[in-house]
């Protein structure tokens, strides 16, 4: 007997990563954005629920119901999906595509929204209908192009094998791209005039592309406007087809005559005249047997995703991702997951979702490789930017592969969040109140607060988005580490206390008054507030250790050194500026104990 040696292939390590969002969503058959500036997610279910995910929380009231109308009798019948017209904000109004009870018929339907998360279900007014001769291949896709059209995704009628030649019969909707115009007050709806057939009366004048077998998910690049339609095999491949936002319609994809690449019917020498094939197809020996169209990718967060098109198949779990490169389009497995995965969404911020119609959750997708990354010198005073933590201060993390969309996104309200825009900062395995988390001109930073009881001369400190964590380091705990906040760094920020405005150059410091300034790195104080909390304002949080102020080397009164009342991790020093403290341009020192702060720039008068 000969025996082969068993090669170990290293299995591939997979590109992207999943954030559950909501769990016990059953059936889930579409995920669409508003896009109105809520950042909400409408989440469509087979059985005729679409629920509502708000601030990351999911509500308790479903936006629409209308499991008397519908049915999942069919495991392609129900809820199957639902479109945002441009504007939504001000018309308030959606569409939804569902099957009729006994799966006999697509319905194409309006509703109003009677609340800023729930519609009025007496609202609907039927926009098309289409007989259903079988109960599966009913497409169900519904989305707005950029040129404002609806497009509509019917498949060939079910059954197997396309008995009807519905893919080819051009006076028929059924396999068809249909795009038809909804919002030119035109009732139930207008033919666009750009149709490609409006002139040909041999075809159906809604009709915008044709040969499909059943167009499961599709959907439009929204930077490019290139439309990319996933359709289903029949026994061999699966197809990926792509339309050129610069096309004027008309395309025949092939369906009967052609599935995928290869001929159907007639199985050879069929005539691929005119017929448009796939840029990607996948056949069916590795268990992948139903493809499901995604997005391309155009957030922020993942630049290593960007122009992506993602996808997957219902059966295998697998999901691939196609790049476009001219006339190239190069697919890769990006990973290999255990999701019955049903659809995608697309975030109003761009960012990609995919549901698992058996486990009934929602994932974020994120890119697995991107991590941020962190150095022992990169976490400092957030005040003097000098290296170290004190406990109860402000603090700064500089990172990078944290934030790749620039902005600032500050915590609204006390106490302060543990989380904030999903990141993370977590001090010896215990997340940290958080200030900010932003990106400037491309510098990263996360300000976050030093919880009161941190101990030990050194912390352990990461950094997080998504749970993707950065490597652990290192810094040091100092017991003080005065700081004064200053303005570009040199200016220190002095209020007048009778204005509550700040003095600057144009309006200098006088002796004999008294002002206060902010600062970090003071150390304990007696009625210490929760770490993220605000400081009380009775009784105050004052310094145990009462710090010195220098003005041009002259010592000024200090009447008050603690925490500012009604902020967090911040300090206040209130002093009387010396007599003797001389004109121009000095430099103010801050000092405990024997540790002295950066000097900052004041202009006394």
């Amino acid at each position: 007997m000969l025996l082969l040696a068993a090669l170990a292939m290293p299995a591939q390590e997979p590109e992207i990563r999943f954030v559950e969002v909501a769990a016990g969503l059953p059936k889930i058959t579409d995920i669409q954005s508003p896009r109105d500036g809520s950042g909400r997610l409408f989440v469509v279910r087979q059985p005729g629920v679409i629920a509502v995910i708000r601030g990351g929380a999911l509500l308790a009231a479903p936006a629409l119901n209308i499991q008397s109308r519908t049915s999942d009798r069919g495991s392609e019948c129900g809820l199957l999906g639902l479109a945002f017209p441009p504007g939504f904000e001000g018309k308030r109004y959606f569409y939804v595509n569902y099957t009729n009870p006994n799966c006999t018929e697509s319905v194409i339907a309006r509703y109003r929204l009677s609340g800023d998360d729930v519609a009025d279900t007496n609202s609907e007014e039927v926009i098309l209908r289409q007989a259903q001769p079988f109960t599966n291949h009913n497409g169900g896709q519904l989305q707005f192009g950029p040129d404002g059209y609806l497009y509509i995704g019917l498949g060939d009628g079910g059954s197997g094998g396309d008995p009807r030649n519905s893919g080819q019969t051009r006076d028929v909707w059924l396999g068809k791209m249909l795009r038809i115009d909804t919002e030119s007050g035109v009732q139930p709806y207008a033919v666009p005039a750009s149709n490609p057939f409006v002139a040909d009366s041999r075809y159906r004048p809604e009709i915008w592309a044709l040969g499909l077998r059943n167009p499961w998910r599709f959907s439009f690049d929204r930077e490019t406007g290139d439309l990319w339609i996933a359709d289903v095999g029949q026994n061999r491949a699966e197809e990926i087809n792509f339309q050129s936002a610069l096309s004027t319609g008309g395309e025949n994809y092939g369906w009967r005559l052609m599935e995928g690449m290869s001929c159907f019917n007639p199985s050879s020498n069929c005539d691929r005249a005119g017929l448009t094939l796939p840029v990607h197809e996948y056949t069916r020996g590795q268990g992948d047997v139903s493809v499901t169209g995604g997005y391309v990718y155009r957030g922020a967060r993942w630049p290593s995703l960007r122009g992506t098109y993602i996808y997957g198949d219902y059966a295998s779990g697998r999901i691939w991702g196609i790049r476009r490169d001219g006339g190239l389009f190069n697919n890769r497995l990006l990973i290999d997951s255990d999701f019955a995965v049903s659809t995608f969404g697309e975030g109003e911020d761009g960012e990609i979702y995919v549901a698992d119609h058996g486990g009934g959750k929602l994932h974020r997708i994120e890119a697995a490789g991107a991590r941020p990354s962190l150095t022992s010198r990169s976490i400092v005073n957030a005040a003097s930017f000098e290296v170290g933590l004190t406990p109860g201060s402000v603090a700064a993390l500089f990172t990078a592969g944290l934030q790749a969309r620039e902005g600032i996104t500050s915590a609204s309200s006390l106490p302060l969040p543990r989380m904030l825009d999903d990141v993370r900062v977590a001090i010896n395995g215990v997340d940290a109140p958080l200030y900010d988390v932003a990106n400037v001109n491309g510098v990263e930073q996360v300000n976050f607060q030093a919880p009161f009881e941190l101990t030990g001369s050194t912390a352990t400190v990461t950094v997080s988005r998504g749970g993707a964590a950065s490597n652990p380091v290192t810094v040091p705990v100092l017991a003080v580490q005065p700081g004064v906040f200053a303005l570009d760094g040199t200016d220190a920020i002095i209020v007048d206390p009778v204005t509550n405005s700040l003095v600057t150059r144009r309006r200098p410091l006088r002796r004999g008054e008294t002002v206060y300034f902010y600062a970090t790195g003071l150390g304990p104080v007696n009625n210490p507030p929760a770490a993220g909390d605000a400081s009380p304002a009775e009784p105050l949080s004052r310094a145990i250790t009462a710090p010195a102020v220098a003005i041009g080397g002259v010592p000024c009164e200090v009447t008050f050194a603690g925490l500012a009342p009604s902020l967090a991790g911040v300090y206040q020093v209130n002093l009387r500026i010396a007599m003797g403290v001389t004109t121009g341009t000095q430099d103010l020192v801050l000092s405990s104990g024997s540790t002295r702060s950066l000097p900052v720039r004041v202009t006394v008068e």
